[in-house]
């Protein structure tokens, strides 16, 4: 875990981080949440609507921005004030995801950090971008 203070931050920063989505993720997921929708949870209904196998939670997916501030991107020192996030393409089991970050913009006065933030899959796609907007606590 990093533990960059607000000083050793500079703009242009980056961090990045891989992931490999498992099976157990998805259960998990859908015992915290509740969220049943059949995408998600059954094949053949992933299937008769388009989709190779049953689709991750794009909230999942978006969970990894969490783990970029938390633990990368400042690390230790992040309190999450935000996350605007968008899906670009879904995103299976088995697919390994390349989680980035990097600094667009220093706020002195409020310590706040402002992310521009992506996650490609294996084969580089581009699944998801965000921007984070990120407090640094002392």
């Amino acid at each position: 875990m990093n533990t960059y203070d607000f000083t050793d931050l500079h703009i242009g920063m980056t961090e990045e981080s891989t992931v490999t989505v498992k099976e157990e993720n998805i259960q998990k997921f859908f015992e915290i949440t509740g969220d049943a929708n059949p995408l998600h949870r059954d094949a053949s209904y992933a299937v008769a609507q388009g989709y190779p196998d049953c689709a991750v939670y794009g909230m999942l997916t978006a969970s990894y921005y969490s783990t970029l501030a938390g633990v990368y991107l400042p690390g230790e020192n992040s309190l999450i004030h935000g996350v605007d996030a968008k899906f670009l393409k879904p995103v299976f089991v088995g697919d390994t995801l390349t989680v980035e970050g990097k600094v667009s913009e220093k706020n002195d006065t409020y310590k706040l950090l402002i992310i521009k933030a992506s996650i490609r899959n294996q084969d580089g796609e581009k699944v998801s971008r965000a921007t984070i907007r990120v407090g640094v606590l002392e």
